[in-house]
């Protein structure tokens, strides 16, 4: 397995983005700015000073209260320096979608649910590239809802307009996309409709697109729900979304495209000097991402974005005593998720979070080189900080003893994940390097 190699111009052993469409979006952000710790603060407690707080107010009619008074300490000492962990205990609920009126969900937390407004602008305007005003969006459980979502949305969207029947609507994914698309199919009762990849760029041809897409049209499917990935979970593989939209196209079958970025919609921007999967391309509709991954932020922070007027598809009118009604899968959501993406965003700035993506994709082309000197077999993206392995050609000793991520426990791993972060790099990463070096190649054939 060849990687591709590193596209962009590099200085010194870094990684420069080209100047362009893409790296001005960043240079002049509308929402982005590099905050300072105090700056933050004032924010956030600016936001909580807005809410409605249960210790101070008259709220008789919401069903939640502060946290539980003997476990989670109100005045504890380091609360004043801590904005995060007071919007936690402070427990504001989200219920809703924000973005689509002011007054969207529930008044009593107004506060922080204007910063949660703000980081859904920052997100697909600053980093995906919308168009100001032009999306809808919220903060997630993770990932897999934010994916489940925008399934959900084009479910009831082509039951709105076409009065498709379930089984007439197929989702098409790459056989190396999330098990969310599965999951989702399931719950929906959607046709899944996996695509295999070529083995050696993980890329879906024209041909077998369009070869599953016939064979989806003769069992009964007439709509589709395509997803590119902004990088598979396993792989760190990126999908043409144009190629897929020209195929369902040519097939002249309704379909809308959704792009999973759950792993790669904090990265792939900043490393891919023309993004084809933000909301720059007219095909792309939707989108999710998940800040607990390269971001950094706590589990229960995916966040999902749509094109405005797409929304309503999901609205449940049954939810008549919850104001703005409620337009989610999970309801109640905890604003402190949110206030943390926002924190995050803030305290790098989008410099300060290039600088940090140029360190990981330095890191990850130096893994790389390695691998190469000692004739490992393996895959990568150029964009991505993701690096599969081959099974035979890695002891099963250092898998376990590095915790390499197998792309099957169950059976017989073909491939072996090393995903480049914070934590690995430096001492972690030479380490391992140092390992490898040392195991003959025929000792690694035969413990993998």
């Amino acid at each position: 397995m060849v990687e591709q190699r590193q596209p962009a111009d590099t200085k010194a052993g870094r990684y420069i983005f080209k100047q362009g469409a893409s790296a001005r979006s960043y240079l002049c952000p509308m929402f982005w700015k590099s905050l300072t710790r105090q700056a933050i603060k004032e924010r956030v407690f600016t936001a909580l000073d807005e809410n409605r707080n249960y210790d101070k107010d008259i709220i008789l009619g919401i069903p939640g209260t502060y946290l539980d008074t003997e476990q989670f300490y109100r005045d504890a000492d380091f609360l004043p320096d801590a904005p995060y962990l007071k919007t936690f205990i402070n427990n504001p609920n989200h219920i809703g979608c924000h973005t689509l009126t002011e007054e969207a969900g529930e008044d009593l937390f107004r506060g922080t649910q204007k910063l949660e407004i703000e980081l859904m602008r920052l997100v697909a305007e600053d980093i995906l590239r919308a168009a100001p005003q032009s999306t809808d969006g919220y903060v997630a459980p993770g990932g897999t809802e934010a994916n489940i979502q925008a399934l959900w949305i084009y479910r009831n969207y082509f039951q709105e307009t076409f009065h498709a029947r379930q089984e007439e609507i197929g989702v098409l994914f790459s056989e190396d996309s999330h098990y969310s698309f599965y999951k989702g199919c399931n719950l929906l009762s959607l046709q899944a409709i996996p695509v295999a990849v070529n083995r050696e760029d993980r890329q879906m041809e024209a041909g077998t697109l369009q070869q599953r897409v016939t064979e989806a049209q003769r069992q009964g499917v007439r709509y589709f729900i395509a997803v590119a990935n902004m990088s598979t979970t396993m792989f760190g593989s990126v999908d043409e979304p144009d190629r897929i939209a020209d195929v369902l196209e040519a097939a002249q079958v309704p379909f809308q495209l959704h792009v999973d970025a759950a792993f790669g919609g904090f990265l792939f921007p900043f490393t891919h000097p023309d993004n084809p999967l933000d909301f720059q391309n007219p095909r792309v509709n939707s989108i999710s991402l998940d800040a607990h991954k390269m971001l950094m932020a706590p589990y229960g922070t995916g966040i999902f974005l749509v094109r405005k007027g797409w929304m309503p598809y999901a609205a449940t009118p049954e939810a008549r005593y919850v104001q703005g009604s409620d337009y989610t899968l999970v309801g109640s959501r905890n604003g402190a998720q949110a206030v943390s993406i926002w924190m995050i965003l803030q305290t790098h700035g989008p410099r300060g979070w290039q600088n940090r993506i140029n360190e990981l994709m330095h890191a990850t082309e130096q893994l790389c080189q390695a691998l190469d000197e000692m004739d490992i077999a393996y895959y990568r993206n150029p964009y991505m900080n993701i690096v599969a392995l081959a099974a035979k050609c890695v002891p099963l000793s250092l898998t376990q003893k590095y915790r390499l991520v197998p792309d099957d426990f169950a059976g017989s791993p073909q491939w072996w994940k090393i995903v480049v972060m914070p934590h690995t790099t430096g001492k972690v990463l030479r380490s391992f390097v140092e390992d490898l070096r040392e195991t003959a190649p025929d000792e690694a054939g035969r413990e993998a």
